[in-house]
């Protein structure tokens, strides 16, 4: 994993770059409701995790490598694994299939995750393994951490880099739309790859109380689980934008905007909107709507599941705009 750099050499610019990281995670205000995890980005090496990376260039992806026989590129490969922005580890035929998300989005999930000492959280989507690597620095016992991906190499290699860092967490190659049942329960459960809907497995999984943070729609929804078939939450206030979890249903295709204006089909909340409620109102109908109510923000929207029903809803779980989620 290491580069052609002296490894003193590497050490010490690594540890500089991740202090500079840390220091602009300071200043985003991410971790502010729990700054333990300032400790662990400042302690767990992220260029470990990213031996190479994509940068996007004219007509597709540059490879950045920390083995290059370029000292300049090595140098820029290190820098850039701490740059505060997601980076495109794994590629197909030109589809991007694998990224470590961007730091500071990490560190705002980690924070509303809400972690508690002694806590079992199960992680969906292990990408590069470097969140895994937070969670078990912070909760000081990596047995208490499992993470899955559907993906061997995208295991294998994971395995390796938390091998590297000094951690040992639980890997598991399987599809994680069906949670990791013979480990559980867990107390958290976070996932780092965009889904349509909230798997009825994680309740399961999930202890009366436990926490699951996922991305949903172009938004970040944390639910509290009051058993194995009803749990419900908000929407963060933050976007947030994630490779679809494979394994799961292919996404619907994208809505046709025409007749929208153009303020609303450009505009983040209303995207959020119309990506939230495919099964429900025609793009018009949740324009005149997101007008009429003030252009709402994500954290005014939340996501109620009961038994085998699912929907979000605006404001109210019981209010008057509601919306179901597919099943």
């Amino acid at each position: 994993m290491g580069a052609h750099v002296p490894g003193r050499e590497t050490e010490d610019l690594a540890a500089a770059a991740r202090e500079t990281l840390v220091r602009e995670i300071d200043a985003s205000g991410a971790w502010a409701a729990d700054p333990v995890w300032r400790e662990a980005f400042l302690a767990v090496p992220r260029h470990l995790f990213v031996p190479y990376y994509y940068i996007g260039s004219v007509g597709g992806y540059e490879r950045c490598w920390g083995e290059s026989a370029d000292p300049v590129a090595r140098e820029r490969w290190l820098i850039g694994a701490y740059a505060d922005s997601p980076l495109a580890t794994r590629l197909r035929d030109g589809e991007l299939l694998s990224s470590s998300s961007q730091p500071s989005l990490m560190a705002r999930m980690l924070t509303e995750l809400r972690v508690r000492d002694g806590d079992r959280v199960l992680e969906i989507g292990t990408g590069t393994g470097y969140n895994a690597a937070l969670l078990a620095h912070r909760l000081r016992d990596d047995s208490l951490v499992t993470t899955v991906d559907l993906e061997p190499e995208i295991t294998d290699a994971a395995r390796g880099h938390l091998a590297a860092a000094g951690h040992h967490p639980t890997v598991v190659t399987g599809d994680g739309f069906r949670g990791v049942p013979e480990h559980a329960p867990y107390d958290r459960i976070i996932a780092t790859c965009a889904l349509s809907t909230v798997p009825r497995a994680w309740l399961t999984q999930c202890r009366p109380g436990g926490r699951i943070l996922t991305p949903l729609a172009t938004g970040l929804i944390a639910l509290t689980v009051t058993d194995a078939d009803h749990a419900e939450g908000r929407f963060l206030d933050t976007p947030a934008y994630f490779v679809p979890l494979r394994g799961a249903a292919p996404p619907e295709r994208e809505p046709q905007l025409g007749g929208v204006p153009r303020r609303g089909r450009e505009h983040d909340l209303y995207r959020f909107l119309i990506a939230l409620t495919r099964s429900g109102p025609g793009p018009q109908e949740a324009y005149a709507l997101w007008e009429q109510e003030g252009r709402p923000e994500r954290e005014r929207y939340g996501i109620t599941l009961a038994g085998d029903q699912a929907w979000a809803w605006l404001d109210d779980p019981e209010g008057p705009y509601v919306w179901p989620l597919p099943g």
